[in-house]
């Protein structure tokens, strides 16, 4: 992923008759597009019976965008089987968990783990890689597309077999998968592997260790499948990267894993721009993938350029919000910034989704945005520098599906809440984060933020502990630490392995009602207030830094912090407000900005560092004209202007600013 930034989108060319490639083909030089992805969902079109195989009319689009200089992210299309596989193969179609089978007319209709569907997969892919994979036009491989993202789990034969399977390789013996679940709790008790079936419908509450296990074990199918598909693209043209597009945080999906096996990482983000908190969710969506390998590049595969077409009310981006935020995947370190997709359809499930080059052609503003930032892109020169990030946030797949499993003292408790909650005040304040797994190195990070770390294995609780006790700063909140890889409470008060890093013992939970704040009084006075959770602390060594200030649990502790080692901890004992977050984070350096040094509402700001390079990027999502404080000595990239100490930022507004030393 070397060289300029990657501008384009998705191309189906199969949609069109072939007068109209030119004219697309023309159009995309005229906006800068340099990188298309082709063939997603083309595999009727390659292959419209089993065995017959048409590939001469794919080439010759690839020939057209070669001549024109425009690069392939050539796809394999197994996420949409035509329909002789489900009329050949019924057994390749999935099943929910109630037993009923989907049926074709969509896409994603497939079982991960039917034989059949493999082994056609593998067929379609070994034949695209021989037929087309030293095309001069193909610059990377793209594997598949959003894995898992209509159909995360199946239910079906196929998948009950694969799963005892795999459990027979994870636990040895039935007596430790017994062990493992807790099946003495309910008459749970398996006699034999072949006993076990996949969490289908039940009466009641499903064995949480059993879920558990199935989500890791779906995970893991997708992966081999995923794996196997690299494997053939990597024997036909072993110097184009490969990736697959993630989703961001999609909880399906353990992408720390996934990301180990790819050359570079690419993401699908489609956020609500009616949402008040979009730049930040998106903003934290970019931070993650950025992290998920931290030794590759990472590219944003798709993005709209104004709105889907699946919500209730598909509201679009403001005029000049996909350009800022554009800007932001390049200001927190993308490579490349790309489209679903490249022309609106006129048929189909997504007709009414934009497009780059949507149902008015060229006449629309949306087309005149595109092609600005095309144009922009095509020559901003932006170092190979990394985001400037201090800190991390502590994030863990494996616990994102035990925090949501059945019977929690809050069903309504979702991690991606309590990210957004310890995020955006940072966001706000221009703190850029990575994320990081709870056993990875540590120590360059001037602060961990951990919250609802729920399930915790003793190894990486003590990477944890040890980061801590080495000079680390860990700011911890409540219900992180509960449970074992198995899902098991471990004894004692709450906290498991990083118990003794709270300054006091956590011995009850209590849930607040839904419309219940409570007062917070800190300990020069000053109040902020709580909502959702509150944790029963019993102080042992920390020092209290605030405490209830009403309600039943008035004057117990809720901030605590303490000394372990070189280190220090905060532990955070309830869903504190912004300001009670704010009060938080002004004790940990690497995550406290002065107000005064902040960027102004609406504004966001990220910095990109090296030896002697530094790109400070300022996209304002307001809708009002903002002024920003600036270190004098720049150059402004976009307008190529020197800089005064102050710069104004219009409605959507960026500013690149580049300093050298």
């Amino acid at each position: 992923m070397a060289g300029p930034l990657r501008f384009g989108g998705d191309y189906n060319p199969e949609q069109w008759p072939r007068p109209v490639w030119e004219e697309d083909v023309r159009l995309m030089v005229e906006a800068g597009v340099n990188l298309v992805t082709l063939g997603v969902f083309s595999w009727a079109m390659l292959e419209p019976r089993e065995g017959q195989y048409e590939f001469d009319w794919l080439r010759d689009v690839l020939d057209l965008l070669s001549r024109a200089g425009i690069g392939v992210d050539l796809a394999t299309p197994t996420a949409s089987p035509p329909p002789w596989v489900a009329a050949r193969y019924p057994g390749t179609l999935p099943v929910d968990e109630a037993g009923l089978r989907y049926w074709p007319g969509s896409r994603q209709h497939f079982c991960v783990c039917s034989p059949d569907y493999r082994r056609l997969a593998r067929n379609i892919v070994e034949r695209l890689a021989k037929e087309l994979g030293r095309h001069q036009a193909v610059e990377m491989w793209h594997i598949h597309n959003e894995y898992g993202c209509h159909v995360p789990y199946c239910y079906c034969d196929h998948h009950e077999h694969a799963f005892q399977s795999w459990l027979e390789v994870r636990y040895g013996s039935v007596g430790a998968l017994n062990d493992a679940w807790g099946t003495a709790f309910w008459s749970q008790h398996y006699a034999d592997f072949s006993e076990v079936a996949p969490p289908r419908r039940a009466p009641t509450v499903l064995n949480p260790s059993q879920v558990l296990d199935y989500l890791r074990f779906c995970n893991e199918a997708f992966l081999e499948e995923m794996l196997e598909e690299r494997e053939i693209l990597k024997r036909a043209r072993p110097d184009l990267p490969a990736t697959t597009n993630f989703m961001g945080p999609f909880k399906p999906l353990d992408y720390f894993a996934w990301a180990r096996e790819l050359d570079f990482v690419s993401t699908d983000n489609h956020l609500d721009p009616a949402g008040p908190e979009h730049p930040m969710e998106s903003a934290l969506h970019y931070d993650l993938v950025r992290s998920l390998n931290k030794s590759v590049p990472w590219m944003v595969m798709e993005q709209t350029s104004a709105h889907v077409n699946w919500r209730a009310h598909n509201v679009p981006k403001r005029p000049g919000s996909m350009r800022a935020l554009s800007y932001q995947a390049v200001a927190r370190g993308a490579g490349g910034v790309l489209f679903f997709q490249w022309r609106a359809s006129r048929a189909g499930a997504e007709k009414f989704q934009s497009a780059m080059l949507g149902h008015a052609g060229s006449a629309s503003p949306t087309w005149a945005e595109v092609a600005m930032l095309g144009r922009e892109l095509e020559v901003l020169e932006v170092e190979d520098v990394p985001v400037e990030s201090k800190a991390a946030i502590c994030f863990s797949w494996p616990s994102w599906w035990a925090l949501e499993g059945q019977g929690q003292p809050a069903h309504d408790l979702l991690l991606v809440d309590q990210l957004h909650w310890v995020y955006g005040p940072l966001f706000r304040s221009g703190v850029a984060v990575d994320f990081c797994q709870p056993g990875e190195e540590l120590g360059h990070y001037g602060a961990v933020v951990v919250p609802s770390l729920y399930l915790l294995d003793e190894a990486d609780g003590q990477n944890l502990v040890a980061y801590v006790e080495s000079g680390g700063t860990a700011v911890i909140s409540f219900w992180s630490g509960i449970v074992d890889a198995h899902d098991h409470v471990y004894g004692g008060p709450y906290g498991g392995p990083l118990r003794g890093l709270f300054g006091g013992d956590v011995v009850e939970v209590a849930p607040m009602k839904d419309d219940h704040r409570a007062q917070v009084a800190w300990a020069d006075g000053s109040l902020t207030s709580t909502s959702f959770w509150v944790d029963r602390i019993i102080k042992t060594d920390g020092d209290v830094l605030a405490r209830l200030d009403d309600g039943p649990y008035a004057g117990g502790p809720v901030v605590v912090a303490s000394r372990r080692g070189g280190g220090s901890v905060l532990y955070v004992g309830s869903r504190l407000d912004e300001q009670g977050m704010e009060r938080v984070y002004s004790h940990v350096p690497a995550l406290w900005v002065p107000p005064d040094l902040r960027p102004p509402p609406g504004v966001e700001r990220v910095v990109r560092r090296g030896d002697h390079v530094s790109y400070e990027f300022l996209m304002n999502h307001s809708d009002d004209e903002r002024e920003v404080a600036v270190a004098t000595g720049g150059r402004e990239l976009l307008s190529g202007t020197p800089l005064a100490s102050r710069l104004k930022l219009g409605p959507q507004e960026v500013a690149v600013v580049l300093r050298t030393t």
